[in-house]
């Protein structure tokens, strides 16, 4: 997930910022993130270019920065990866962070926004005003190295703009000059872990000894694993691998059966959770959306290209997900029952779950 992209090399932010609007001019409905893309760069190398166009840059602490949102009231958070997006609406409230080694670790635990945040990969920051659709949009956006999108906060109507201007006036960097930002190189992907027959069984033990599902990661970690590695190791007792279209008919089923449920989109650095009711379900073209007043959900089909169901022990149960992956083997967004530590999963979800594994089983298809 969010991988440097390669960026075509420019001779001064002037030029790139004219490619972008040439590229606009010839493209008026493509959204920015398709023309940096066309452009072989990220949306932060773009704004770092367009800084005093309408853009600030802020100084990269984006601990102090998210501590200071609660005066704003309520905002929009959006998180993203490649294939789907996640929109919800709430107030930034009961945040922590830690340092762990390299790691830099912060939550945020509320009913509305819910995130855990990875603030390692958060190196530039922007607040940025556009125009659309007749109304003034205004918002903070953060990247990693490469200046590919991590986490984007929007002011809504019911934000506070006062707060929100006196928030970028307290975070501007001193530099507000336009700049090219250095591109970092793509780090080569982890060796494929292959494991002996001795060594897989003893994963598979693991597995059935897990006590709480948040020991999976360092699970993952222990053996070197990616999660579809893992899901088919114990392929048939703890997973089954289901047709793609298992994202349209969880949220379909937990409209229709009115299921509380918790949706999970994430990237390196930001993990973005929905738990609650979907109601306002809308396909257009390959995209299918979840379309209520506090959360969106744009999910491109086209792109997710495998799916399993997970089903992993613990101290409350089994607990039960449904998981999708596109075609580099990225985990892109992960569905659960509403549930909280010490509660078992909700026996409707468990339904769901089996209906979409017999229905949509590729072992049956």
């Amino acid at each position: 997930m969010n991988k440097p992209l390669n960026p075509v090399t420019f001779s001064s932010a002037s030029e790139l910022v004219n490619t972008y609007k040439k590229l606009k001019k010839e493209q008026p409905k493509a959204r920015v993130r398709d023309l940096t893309t066309q452009m072989g760069i990220g949306e932060g190398v773009l704004l770092a270019a367009r800084v005093g166009e309408n853009v600030t840059r802020l100084r990269a602490e984006p601990e102090q920065i998210l501590k200071a949102l609660k005066p704003l009231g309520k905002l929009m958070a959006l998180t993203r990866n490649e294939e789907v997006v996640h929109e919800r609406k709430g107030v930034y409230d009961n945040l922590s962070f830690n340092r762990q080694g390299n790691m830099y670790i912060g939550l945020a635990l509320n009913p509305d926004i819910d995130l855990r945040l990875f603030l390692h990969h958060w190196k530039h920051a922007f607040a940025v005003m556009d125009e659309a659709r007749g109304k003034t949009l205004r918002s903070l956006q953060f990247f990693n190295a490469s200046g590919v999108a991590i986490h984007k906060i929007y002011c809504t109507d019911d934000s506070d703009i006062a707060a929100y201007e006196a928030l970028v006036q307290n975070f501007k960097d001193e530099d507000q000059s336009p700049a090219l930002l250095a591109a970092s190189p793509i780090p080569k992907p982890e060796p494929i872990q292959v494991l002996s027959d001795e060594d897989a069984e003893t994963f598979r033990q693991a597995w059935r000894d897990l006590k709480d599902v948040h020991d999976f990661h360092p699970l993952l970690r222990r053996f070197k694993l990616d999660r579809q590695q893992a899901f088919n190791l114990v392929q048939g007792e703890y997973t089954q691998p289901v047709a793609p279209k298992a994202l349209q008919q969880v949220l379909e089923a937990a409209r229709d059966q009115k299921c509380d449920i918790m949706v999970f989109v994430g990237n390196s650095g930001c993990i973005q959770i929905h738990t609650g009711p979907v109601d306002n379900l809308m396909e257009m073209q390959d995209w299918f959306n979840v379309m209520d007043p506090d959360f969106n959900l744009h999910a491109n089909t086209s792109g997710i290209t495998s799916a399993w169901v997970v089903r992993k022990p613990s101290t409350d149960g089994i607990i039960t997900s449904v998981e999708l992956f596109n075609a580099a083997g990225e985990s892109v967004v992960t569905f659960f029952g509403k549930r909280k530590p010490g509660i078992p999963e909700l026996a409707l979800w468990r339904t769901i779950v089996s209906d979409i594994e017999s229905q949509l089983s590729l072992e049956t298809l």
